[in-house]
């Protein structure tokens, strides 16, 4: 029987409900139980695939191809449960659900109407896709007062009537402020925010307050009693240095302690000593390492969420602490690279689209591969890293990729087919852009003898892909004669999945997106490489 807990958010956007979930699930899952965490989002896109990184951060991609929310990388990281596509769903998706079964006369004439076919539609969602899980805990975007989320709001009120307090419970998450003037923490806005929720029929369980300092017993006797819930049930979720902390600082609080009592469960106490070993390793390193990080949309770090927490998983790896250095590709257009890249240890190019910037991630390939600093080029990171060569090494001067336009060697061009699984996938120019790049899980045969065989030590490996564009198999054997190796390749041998320079100390382009399944517990073997890489660096220099 799978028990549903609900979270939401009051006050302000981004207290951190993803990861507040993510590490409940974790306690939970260190208590003996099976967890599964989904995420409703309440804006009107299908999916974040066409969303811009500084509106919506990275688009989180799961093995079976679903572009999805970045809060979906924090379940897998604190859980290790692969996300699938069921577990993240918007509004624009449910709507066109609706729409779709109302087109083809599902609805036998009834006029479709948010209450109850859209609510409907939602709670098919929460309740599909359900084995033999324990739990469920479900997410609900945005803020509670907000209207676009009041479909949600409606749909697990319904859902904690069907499904009784046995198996349902809903979990608030709120913020207090604190007023320096008057030098309090204030409860005005969550009792606010308890009442906005009382408002569409939902009354929470279980109170969780963000605060940057501790929060006094008067305080939380107040809240428990204005917004009618036990002093057990309010739990201080206070900042901490490391996120990694959040899955031990909620059990001391009594988090998981409270979800048991309320489903009246008897369980053993969480093992929870991965998640001191890791933390114990964050707060004390045994060295340092800095590598930049060249990208283009900087300004937003949560539109490299995965590739830092994977970074950091590197450092765990090899007991360091990664210093990162987060630099736009496009100060390379007026400024020096040396004066930037000089000072670090290693360098990543990660993904992204279009032209802006592309030169400055090309000069910090080439800074990389003259300078024998280690090299890390992730899907647009490793095209820019062949047109490097082939410009600078091949003397292929006009050597680019299609995506930017016509050029007279297109290095990197668009894809246009390629097997999923017994499928053939065709795609044009002129398509539409969401949802149709190469999208999930591939596998990728690796050569024998070559680093990243060492690295991952096995013949074939699968990584999650997402991109358009690939590099043009009819240059091979020009940018191979240079020196640079196709060392991965598609099992039919068609696309391009990993270059490296085996006379460099560590130079390695990926078409995937290794971030993506790296785990602090499980560090990804190509991240880990290149930390260590670094570290060597760093004695040297």
């Amino acid at each position: 029987m799978t028990r549903f807990i609900f979270i939401t958010g009051g006050v302000v956007s981004s207290l951190g409900k993803g990861l507040a979930s993510a590490a409940l699930g974790a306690c939970l899952q260190a208590r003996g139980f099976k967890v599964r965490l989904r995420k409703l989002d309440p804006y009107l896109n299908v999916d974040p695939g066409t969303m811009s990184p500084y509106q919506h951060g990275e688009v989180y991609v799961t093995d079976d191809g679903a572009e999805t929310d970045l809060d979906l990388g924090h379940y897998e990281r604190f859980t290790g449960v692969s996300s699938r596509r069921g577990d993240n769903v918007t509004t624009g998706r449910i709507y066109s659900t609706v729409i779709g079964k109302e087109r083809r006369g599902d609805y036998l004439g009834a006029t479709v109407q948010v209450i109850p076919h859209v609510t409907d539609a939602i709670k098919e969602f929460v309740l599909s896709d359900i084995t033999d899980e324990d739990f469920c805990l479900c997410e609900i975007g945005g803020t509670v007062g907000d209207i676009e989320s009041l479909p949600f709001l409606e749909a697990i009120r319904q859902l904690g009537n069907e499904l009784g307090r046995s198996r349902a419970m809903f979990v608030h998450l709120t913020l207090l402020p604190y007023i320096p003037s008057s030098g309090e923490l204030k409860t005005k806005p969550t009792q606010h925010s308890v009442k906005e929720l009382l408002s569409v029929g939902i009354q929470p369980d279980l109170l969780m307050c963000r605060s940057d300092r501790a929060i006094p017993d008067g305080e939380r006797r107040k809240i428990a009693l204005f917004c009618n819930v036990g002093y057990d049930a309010v739990i201080p979720a206070l900042d901490v240095d490391t996120i990694y902390q959040v899955p031990v600082s909620y059990h001391e609080q009594g988090l998981d302690e409270q979800v048991c009592r309320h489903f009246g469960l008897q369980a053993k106490e969480p093992d929870l000593s991965r998640w001191h070993a890791i933390v114990e390793r964050i707060r004390q390193p045994e060295g340092e390492v800095t590598i930049a990080v060249v990208g283009k949309y900087t300004s937003l770090l949560d539109s490299y969420k995965s590739l830092a927490e994977a970074l950091t998983h590197g450092g765990i790896a090899n007991n360091v602490r990664v210093r990162l250095n987060w630099i736009d590709s496009t100060v390379f257009e007026h400024e020096n690279v040396v004066q930037h890249l000089e000072p670090c240890h290693g360098i990543l190019v990660p993904g992204g689209f279009g032209e802006r910037g592309a030169g400055g991630k090309i000069e910090a390939a080439r800074f990389a591969r003259e300078r024998g600093v280690p090299y890390f080029g992730i899907c647009f990171g490793m095209q820019m890293a062949v047109i490097e060569a082939a410009r600078n090494l091949a003397g292929l001067s006009k050597a680019s990729s299609t995506e930017f336009g016509p050029c007279d060697d297109p290095v990197v061009g668009l894809m246009t087919e390629w097997l999923k699984g017994d499928l053939l996938e065709r795609r044009s120019a002129g398509g539409e852009l969401g949802g149709t790049m190469r999208l999930g899980a591939y596998e990728c045969r690796l050569r024998p003898g070559s680093r990243v065989h060492d690295i991952y030590g096995t013949d074939a490996i699968s990584e999650r892909h997402r991109h358009r564009y690939e590099v043009n198999l009819d240059y091979r054997a020009t940018l191979e004669a240079t020196g640079l190796s196709f060392s991965g390749m598609s099992p039919d041998g068609i696309l391009p999945e990993i270059v490296e320079i085996p006379d460099h100390p560590w130079y390695i382009g990926v078409q995937f997106h290794p971030e993506l399944k790296s785990k602090p517990f499980d560090p990804h073997p190509l991240f880990t490489s290149f930390i260590a890489a670094a570290v060597r660096q760093s004695r040297l220099v």
